[in-house]
């Protein structure tokens, strides 16, 4: 076992669903089997392991919280033979403050032996726990083992921007009163750079008051949140000594000092976190198999490929939908990933639909010169297409829009911006391409023709994006430091771009914040990603 602790530790880094207490139940129970079996004395669950994260108002509901009553009493009849703590919401019965806490359970001997409560709730980007529940205001520390341990709730003293909190640090205050250990159970999602911000921040809180610390988070997804796992032992010098994998379930336990690295290739995990996130969109709510559009570009081709990975390719049907624009090498770029990736592809010409619809719409467009119409009505009629087939087969059509141009409005409401879930939305152009060249590292997935020629909807003759949009290599910094960096575009223009540009930029952003209210989910893979965590109105005075 590690040298910082006197006896058999396990962390149990679990892939739980909201509201489904008897598989968290049965999941928790058997890990609790699984660490009495390997001598296990003290077994840590993550922070509302049982109800799930996040709950939102599930909380607000007698029968849910009746069910986390029950499956807590379940669970203590297991903890004979071994200490268990585990994350669950608890009412509060002192009457004053809201009706709830995000507590800590200390389980031993058959039952619940303390129950300890959050002190800091988070209310910035996708956070929204002071909504729900009172903060903690007593501390104390528990003696477990004849060790002295402190409890914190995925607490410490930084915000998402690494700026202290001016509130007390539950850590600091543990430590304080004795503690030599810090429990610190988690629901940390993930982002891109999140793992080495939870390192630093846990290595600063170990170094300063001289407590080790056990850290345990969820893996999984729910909807568009995605959990990363990364539970770690680190001793009080703030050395990693032993890390569970990223986005698999584990019972992590303290045999060895043996220092984790803490490099990570970005890429890759948002590879993994992807995979992960469809995966468990589909699992959850019960579905099989997926649908797209197969363009022969980029976006498509990836959502395709990372479909694939995490569905089987046998449950992903990829559809192309060619026009008279669209080129012949689109077409066969289109086919080749689905042989590249052992799966099927439908071929359905919309030409004949779309001169169809144009004469039906003839006498009434009378005078009016073609125009973006023209291109949405194509993309509208892939998106009924796609919808037919959904409906007919029992497929869920999966978004392949990208951020860049989610963020500019470059997508048809009720057209290419149709799905259940949005794959890419999280992620820039220039990311889109890194991605598919990471897809690529083994053997070719992704064709080279795809990644080599020019971005295209190929809704008119010769259209590339370029014509509307900057270069992907200029819009998506400019993009990058308004949305994550949250800059006015003065602060922009002062690090090198040109005003006209980034004006343009912003002004587009934030005048299509109504199409981005209409979009599906979108997996969450950066610090600011569109949707829950980006709070803008649709309606306000946005022109720069």
């Amino acid at each position: 076992m590690n040298s910082f602790l006197p006896f058999k530790a396990a962390i149990a880094q679990l892939n739980v669903h909201v509201g489904n207490f008897e598989e968290n139940t049965s999941k928790i129970i058997a890990r609790i089997e699984e660490g009495k079996s390997a001598g296990v004395q003290l077994l840590i669950f993550p922070e509302l392991v049982l109800c799930g994260y996040p709950p939102r108002d599930f909380l607000e509901f007698d029968f849910f919280l009746n069910s986390v009553e029950q499956s807590i009493s379940k669970i203590a009849s297991y903890c004979s033979g071994i200490h268990v703590v585990l994350g669950a919401p608890s009412r509060n019965r002192e009457g004053a403050g809201k009706r709830l806490y995000n507590s800590a359970f200390y389980m031993a001997e058959g039952a619940v032996q303390k129950v300890i409560h959050k002190t800091l709730l988070p209310t910035y980007d996708i956070f929204d726990e002071y909504r729900y529940f009172e903060p903690n205001r007593d501390f104390e520390v528990l003696e477990i083992l004849g060790h002295k341990f402190g409890i914190a709730i995925c607490e410490d003293v930084w915000n998402v921007e690494g700026s202290r909190l001016y509130q007390a640090n539950p850590v600091e205050v543990l430590a304080g009163l004795g503690a030599r250990t810090i429990i610190n159970i988690a629901a940390s999602p993930f982002s891109a750079t999140q793992h080495q911000r939870r390192v630093e921040v846990l290595k600063e809180n170990a170094q300063c008051f001289g407590v080790n610390l056990l850290y345990c988070n969820h893996i999984g997804a729910q909807t568009e949140l995605i959990f990363d796992g990364g539970s770690m032992f680190m001793n009080h010098q703030g050395e990693v000594m032993q890390r569970a994998p990223f986005f698999k379930e584990c019972l992590l336990i303290n045999e060895g000092d043996v220092p984790a690295s803490d490099t990570f290739e970005k890429v890759a995990l948002q590879h993994d976190a992807l995979v992960l996130g469809i995966r468990e969109y589909f699992r959850k709510q019960g579905f099989t198999r997926a649908i797209l559009g197969l363009s022969g570009g980029i976006d498509s081709a990836v959502t395709y490929g990372l479909a694939c990975e995490a569905l089987g390719a046998k449950n992903v049907l990829g559809v192309l939908l060619p026009s008279q624009y669209s080129s012949d090498h689109s077409v066969e770029d289109a086919k080749q990933i689905v042989r590249n990736y052992g799966g099927r592809y439908e071929v359905i010409k919309i030409h004949a639909a779309f001169e169809t619809m144009n004469e039906e719409l003839r006498e009434v467009f009378q005078g009016a010169s073609e125009d973006l119409t023209e291109e949405n009505l194509q993309a509208r009629i892939r998106g009924v297409y796609l919808m037919a087939i959904s409906n007919k087969q029992g497929y869920i059509l999966l978004n392949t829009s990208n951020k860049s141009e989610a963020a500019v409005g470059y997508g048809t409401l009720y057209g290419d911006m149709n799905g259940g879930l949005s794959v890419l939305g999280d992620l820039y152009k220039t990311e889109v391409f890194e991605l598919a060249r990471f897809m690529n590292r083994d053997r070719e997935m992704i064709p080279e023709n795809t990644l080599l020629k020019p971005p295209s909807a190929e809704l008119r003759h010769g259209q590339k994006d370029s014509d509307s949009l900057p270069d992907y290599g200029q819009l998506d910094p400019v993009l990058r430091n308004y949305i994550e960096g949250r800059k006015g575009w003065q602060e922009i223009v002062a690090m090198g771009y040109d005003e006209s540009m980034v004006k343009r930029i912003l002004n587009l952003v934030n005048r299509n914040e109504y199409k981005r209210y209409q979009t599906p989910p979108i997996l969450r893979l950066s610090e600011k990603a569109f949707g829950m965590g980006r709070r803008m109105p649709i309606v306000a005075d946005y022109k720069i």
